[in-house]
């Protein structure tokens, strides 16, 4: 806050860096890259319409789990890209020997949205060596809260590209900011789709802001140390009311409880001012809620609200 206070000065009429270039600098020495390995947007949304439209090929369906980002299907029809959906197994983990089949790229969210499942980096260097003439895309929107990112596979592989935000772990999302790390020549494939659209991509204060957050990995891992702690404790409760609660390292927990559909726990909990994330597909998460970790005061009041619901049931 103080440098965007700093930052709002008359300096604002002027426009940009085109190029943000200190921001790049400093996600490149915070990543061991350079520079010209790092790309820069408008949050990662943006980031990810770029690489469907510059990187996936479109001679073969690109891959992905059927339980994942609801908004890779959506690029794959703007940009008129085939593919095709890996299931997740019984347990919702993403077997990688599934994707070692003819594509045209892979991407998937790491850990997985909405489940918070995350693939240790072992099977995701597997993953990159059966799929060197395709480009493997991690959405680590999530990383930071618990998860093994796999940027440090960046200088192995010319063929992984790994995706990042400061929407979620940095609680940036007002400014939009997010970022690729990869091999040069992806970097410039994204650099050139972006520039024949909008040679300035992020604004005086996003460029501003997102560096200082950058500069201040100790308060981020606080952060997430805090976040981390607050999700045990929810899980460990909601366990002891009879969820199920798959194995998260995201910010949220994804459960299900044999007394009530998912939308029927948003529909309850929605009456009650507090507000879960449910689906309506596919039909196998249908039972599950999404619950993201708030402050443990607000992870407490839900807690008493769903120990209310349930005692209640039992009585009618």
């Amino acid at each position: 806050m103080e440098a965007l206070h700093v930052a709002s000065n008359d300096t604002l009429r002027l426009y940009p860096d085109p190029g943000s270039d200190a921001l790049r600098d400093e996600i490149a020495a915070l990543h061991g890259v350079t520079r010209d390995q790092v790309f820069v947007g408008n949050g990662s949304d943006e980031v990810l319409a770029h690489v469907f439209h510059a990187l996936l090929k479109h001679d073969a369906p690109i891959l992905f789990p059927d339980v994942t980002y609801s908004f890779y299907p959506v690029y794959c029809g703007l940009y008129e890209i085939e593919y095709k959906t890996i299931p997740l197994d019984s347990d919702f983990n993403l077997d990688v020997e599934d994707y070692f089949q003819l594509n045209g790229g892979v991407i998937f969210p790491n850990p997985n949205a909405p489940t918070g499942m995350a693939l240790p980096l072992e099977k995701i260097d597997r993953l990159l060596q059966r799929n060197r003439d395709s480009v493997v895309v991690l959405d680590e929107a999530y990383v930071d809260f618990g998860a093994e990112s796999a940027v440090s596979l960046v200088n192995d592989y010319d063929n992984v590209l790994i995706v990042r935000t400061l929407s979620k772990s940095y609680a940036l999302a007002g400014l939009r900011v997010g970022y690729a790390v990869g091999n040069a020549d992806l970097i410039d494939g994204l650099q050139r789709v972006k520039d024949s659209f909008n040679s300035y991509p992020l604004g005086r204060l996003a460029q501003v802001g997102a560096l200082a957050a950058v500069q201040d990995q100790a308060y981020l891992s606080e952060l997430c140390a805090r976040i981390a702690q607050t999700r045990n404790i929810l899980v460990s409760d909601l366990e002891r009311l009879g969820f199920e609660v798959l194995p998260s390292t995201a910010n949220f927990v994804f459960a299900r409880h044999p007394l009530y559909s998912g939308e029927q726990w948003g529909g309850l909990l929605r009456e009650r001012n507090i507000i879960v994330r449910h689906f309506k597909q596919p039909a196998r998460i249908v039972p599950f809620i999404r619950i993201t970790i708030g402050t443990a005061m607000q992870c407490q009041t839900l807690i008493k609200a769903l120990s209310v619901l349930i005692a209640s049931s039992s009585t009618t």
